[in-house]
């Protein structure tokens, strides 16, 4: 993302994003982490399977790991986004990297103003997600591996799809100026550490959650119309997870929040869920199921639900686009995601955290000096 000046944004060392106890910044390992070690963990135990009940399918998988590792090792050339570079016609550095991508404001796709590392490690992303696609796969149908088992590789590839996600959403939250200028330098901030390592802990951790109320809206299928089903989701979601229940009880009362809850659960747009109630109010239709929606639309409407995270990424960017669009075009609805809302809460509680143990810690009395 190139450069931009902008009067009011003073440039901060990317180190106070970083407890005092932790690493420098100069220190954080730098390049693309190809496997976790739970990852790592996971292809042992599959190969382990696989030489027991499918030894000619291993040959295949490794070759495919092999490729991941070797466009890893390919987009590693590429200068790091977390040291000072000189590049082709200037000096980067992370300070300034930050800088540009939160004054950076312009409407459309910013693909061009993307740093190389960041497309290509996207593409990366994208295979990692597929092998371990694939991988579920071989557990269920070649390794004989039990539900459990087969559910730990559904999960993680779904984790990295909710990193795929994050992108977005840090570059949706980053460009809301309603946000704290601290906050939006550490979006930033966690944006450029997840182009270089392709890999979030902050998403990790949300991820769970995420997919928890995902299963819960697939489970209740909601009557359109009276949207019955919303209260159901919400008694259910709330048992899930404490950073889920303080956000539906803090933030749901927001009529935007409100309505991008809607557009998650019912699968519909904003404007959709807008036609459709004056629709049956007009011919006074109490409810009407998910295969009638088209007939009263007049529209083709996605109603099928199921477990393929390839739908719930697809499904988050209809969304995602949809928002995009209202901000643009100063249009009622909601002008972000539910993804969007709920880690920006994450987020802001987290720096709350910080900043209260911050004042904990110089409160506290020195020892030596009383000594």
């Amino acid at each position: 993302m190139e450069t931009l000046e902008k009067p009011g944004f003073e440039p901060v060392s990317i180190d106070t994003f970083f407890d005092s106890e932790e690493k420098d910044f100069e220190e954080i390992q730098t390049g693309i982490i190809v496997l976790t070690q739970h990852q790592q963990n996971l292809v042992n135990r599959l190969k382990d399977s696989l030489i027991k009940y499918a030894p000619d399918r291993i040959e295949r998988l490794e070759n495919r790991l092999k490729d991941m590792e070797r466009l890893a090792t390919a987009i590693a050339k590429f200068p790091s986004l977390l040291e000072r570079t000189n590049t082709t016609s200037s000096v980067r550095t992370p300070e300034a990297l930050v800088e540009s991508i939160i004054s950076y404001q312009a409407d459309g796709d910013t693909t061009l103003h993307m740093p190389s590392k960041a497309i290509l490690g996207k593409g990366f992303l994208v295979t990692k997600i597929h092998t371990f696609y694939s991988m579920t796969r071989l557990a269920r149908d070649a390794a004989h591996m039990s539900e459990q088992e087969e559910k730990e590789y559904a999960d993680e590839t779904i984790s990295m799809m909710f990193t795929l996600m994050a992108e977005d959403v840090y570059l949706n939250l980053i460009k809301d100026e309603s946000l704290s200028m601290e906050l939006r330098r550490q979006l930033a901030t966690s944006l450029i550490i997840l182009w270089e390592h392709r890999s979030d802990q902050t998403i990790s951790d949300i991820a769970p959650v995420l997919q928890s109320v995902w299963q819960a809206r697939r489970k209740l299928a909601p009557a359109f119309g009276t949207m019955m089903g919303t209260s159901e989701l919400l008694l259910v979601s709330m048992q899930m997870d404490s950073q889920w229940t303080q956000f539906i009880k803090e933030c749901l009362s927001s009529a935007d929040v409100s309505h991008a809850m809607e557009e998650f659960l019912f699968g519909l747009s904003y404007e959709q869920i807008q036609r459709l109630r004056e629709i049956l109010k007009q011919q006074q239709v109490k409810a009407i199921g998910r295969d009638e929606l088209k007939t009263y639309l007049g529209e083709r409407v996605k109603t099928d639900i199921n477990q393929d995270y390839r739908d719930f990424y697809m499904l988050y960017t209809v969304r995602r686009d949809n928002a995009r669009a209202r901000q643009r075009l100063h249009i009622d609805g909601p002008k972000q995601t539910l993804e969007d809302y709920f880690i920006r809460f994450v987020l802001e509680r987290d720096l709350e955290k910080q900043a209260s143990d911050r004042v904990a810690r110089d409160d506290e009395p020195d020892l030596q000096s009383l000594a």
